[in-house]
């Protein structure tokens, strides 16, 4: 036989070989687009329903018996009442492996929605005393109903995944007690701990579709703080009879921006120290003895973020003694930096731009929002990205934020969010790896 001719049939034969194993193990592959088309109108129907039963923080009982009600279907092990109304449940996967954890929030916010949509919430509570509107503002509803999704893409597949998978449904994200911090100090990662960490948040600032995704710092870190500035209550038309605690306020409100504008070095990373409330005074004619000031600090360095509050209680105290005021600040220790981890951005960023195209995948800018997300990447090697949410034909610059009672979710980007975190779980889970 000609030895080319046995050469190029051999090399032939070599290649249909080859292309029969690859097809074979291609359509033995789990499939999360295919995955996410069977169960996209479920997860919009769960999203529609806890849309219109939103819950506060630490409230959330209807929607946790949803979840485990849910999960419970799908055979998994389920965990109920962590941090009063969290919800935690186990896949296993058919090969051994790593431990994955997949989170979704669950709260609502005292809002009274205006978007004019069949399934909009009608829904009220008590907060603080005051009868208020309560809405999935931020969309954790979405989150919710995504990661039930995703739930049952990866059940369908479990025999496939080398390894195992938490699903963590937080309560209380929006700033109360509790939340991811109150999760893991009631053993959450005790037994045992994800090897990997992975989070996802619907934003408005972006179009539908489109996937925001940062290394290394990503979200802010938050502190509120309460000055109490004290004077001398007197008659308004003798203000030299007493020590005027408003007065003593202006100057340490006007002080304090020295800090972030002269105090701190900005261009190693930025920082913002903004007051929300003043509180004092009962009529225009009497001085009073005490004034609040309540505000807010975020930062993106640990360093920096000491250094600030110890800056801010000096400046207050100062500000007010040149009045002849006392002020004593009490700094309300929030969420850390949400951190996400280089490796595991640079390893997924290729995964995500797979589902959603490389034009559809962007890196954002740094976010003074804060997420308590942050508590599970300070443990474990954490990912959070955003999930655009606002119509291709609507102008983003003009379009009701996150927290917003106008905030809008165009519910096809649902589809985009499960079938990226399902495809993420599936590279994490790979026994190629």
């Amino acid at each position: 036989m000609n030895m080319r001719l046995t050469s190029v049939a051999l090399l032939l034969s070599s290649v249909f070989a080859a292309s029969v194993y690859s097809t074979t193990t291609v359509a033995s592959e789990p499939n999360a687009a295919e995955l996410t088309a069977q169960v996209e109108s479920k997860v919009i129907a769960w999203r529609r329903d806890l849309h219109q039963h939103p819950e506060l923080s630490n409230r959330e009982f209807r929607t946790s018996k949803v979840i485990e009600k849910h999960l419970k279907s799908l055979g998994l092990e389920v965990q109920t009442g962590i941090a009063h109304t969290g919800v935690v449940a186990i896949l296993k996967g058919g090969k051994p492996g790593p431990l994955i954890g997949l989170r979704a929030d669950m709260d609502a916010l005292p809002v009274t929605e205006v978007v004019d949509l069949p399934f909009a919430s009608k829904a009220t509570d008590t907060y603080r005393n005051q009868t208020v509107g309560v809405m999935h503002a931020c969309g954790h509803d979405t989150h919710v109903a995504m990661l039930m999704g995703v739930a049952e893409n990866l059940v369908k597949v479990k025999d496939s995944l080398a390894g195992d998978v938490m699903f963590i449904f937080q309560p209380a994200e929006e700033g109360a007690q509790g939340g991811a911090e109150l999760m893991l100090k009631q053993g959450l990662f005790a037994k045992r701990k994800p090897e990997q960490v992975f989070g996802m948040h619907v934003t408005s600032s972006m179009p539908t579709g489109m996937i925001g995704l940062r290394s290394g710092p990503a979200m802010a870190s938050e502190d509120s703080f309460t000055i109490k500035v004290t004077g001398k209550q007197t008659h308004g038309s003798r203000p030299w009879s007493g020590v005027d605690p408003i007065v003593a306020s202006a100057q340490i409100i006007n002080s304090v921006q020295t800090i972030i504008s002269r105090q701190v070095d900005i261009t190693k990373a930025p920082a913002v120290v903004s007051f929300g409330a003043i509180n004092g005074g009962i009529r225009s004619n009497i001085i009073p003895d005490e004034v609040e000031l309540i505000g807010t600090i975020r930062t993106f360095d640990q360093d920096m973020r000491a250094d600030i509050k110890v800056k801010l209680a000096e400046v207050a105290a100062n500000a007010a003694k040149t009045v002849g005021a006392t002020a004593v600040t009490v700094i309300q220790p929030g969420y850390p930096v949400t951190v996400n981890n280089p490796e595991l951005v640079s390893k997924m960023r290729p995964v995500i731009a797979s589902v959603v195209g490389d034009n559809m995948l962007i890196e954002p800018g740094l976010i003074t929002g804060a997420e308590d997300f942050s508590y599970y990447a300070l443990e474990t090697p954490g990912m959070f990205f955003f999930l655009g949410v606002t119509p291709a034909d609507q102008d983003i610059n003009n379009v009701a934020s996150n927290h917003s009672p106008a905030f809008y979710v165009d519910e096809s980007a649902l589809k985009v969010g499960v079938q990226t975190m399902t495809q993420i779980a599936l590279t994490a889970l790979s026994a190629a790896q």
